[in-house]
């Protein structure tokens, strides 16, 4: 009778310790930094572009010119620390003609690629 109550209590106390058990953060997907999508600019090639972010997560089958970056962060302590951002990228004629989601677009990012910046020498 005795062993029966100890092992009650005991189950019921180990499980009023179950929120100090250590859970780990699930990051996936891509990770992205602001100043990796400041780089960014209208014209780059898909190339270009890959160099900078890294590989998409989702590139549509029947649409070969989205490309889609995705982060998810699953927090193992509470689920105000969940993250979630997505980025979006489309291409025409395998060069990038615009950029959407949870980033900010720099201000260059309009101004094609490979153009030459010509300065006034007037002395």
């Amino acid at each position: 009778m005795y062993f029966r109550v100890a092992i009650i209590i005991t189950a019921l106390t180990l499980s009023a310790c179950s929120s100090w058990v250590y859970r780990y953060d699930v990051p996936q997907g891509n990770y992205l930094e602001q100043k990796s999508i400041d780089k960014l600019q209208v014209g780059m090639t898909k190339e270009q572009v890959k160099f900078i972010l890294g590989s998409p997560v989702i590139v549509d089958t029947f649409d070969d010119d989205t490309w889609n970056y995705v982060y998810r962060l699953k927090s193992g302590r509470d689920k105000s620390f969940d993250q979630r951002k997505q980025f979006i990228i489309k291409f025409s004629n395998d060069l990038l003609i615009s950029a959407s989601g949870d980033f900010t677009l720099s201000d260059k990012f309009n101004t094609p690629f490979n153009t030459l910046v010509t300065e006034d020498n007037n002395e």
